[in-house]
């Protein structure tokens, strides 16, 4: 069985990603010293469950709006989708998918980044239905 250990960002300006989800999620990114512009992404403590990940600049031209998604979807687990989504319209996100219920799981919702990109997150709740 293979694991998934590391995500990566795509975006038209890195700098205005890097804002968005630092202040979305209080992520931590640090400049990379390779060839190419890359920063990686701390997503929390290495002493809890999740993984890290990369941002780098879009290549290949920009998201074509109202395609398909033709890449995985990263599911954040936060406290409050409500809040989060709120957070994510005053930072310049868009809804992808409003609040719904995933039964006995909990509450999942998908939004958009300033860079066009679909994530997930998800509120844990045992009782959603």
């Amino acid at each position: 069985m293979s694991r998934v250990v590391h995500f990566e960002i795509h975006a038209e300006d890195p700098e205005r990603a890097i804002a968005f989800y630092r202040e979305l999620f209080g992520w931590q990114f640090t400049k990379w010293e390779g060839p190419w512009p890359y920063w990686l992404i701390q997503t929390g403590p290495a002493s809890e469950p999740g993984i890290d990940g990369g941002l780098m600049g879009r290549r290949g031209g920009g998201p074509l709006e109202g395609a398909a998604v033709n890449a995985f979807v990263c599911t954040v687990d936060v406290r409050s989708v409500d809040d989060t989504m709120q957070a994510l319209e005053k930072l310049n996100g868009t809804v992808a998918l409003p609040k719904m219920a995933v039964a006995g799981v909990g509450w999942l919702a998908y939004g958009k980044d300033t860079e066009g990109n679909i994530f997930g997150v998800m509120q844990a709740d045992p009782t959603a239905a």
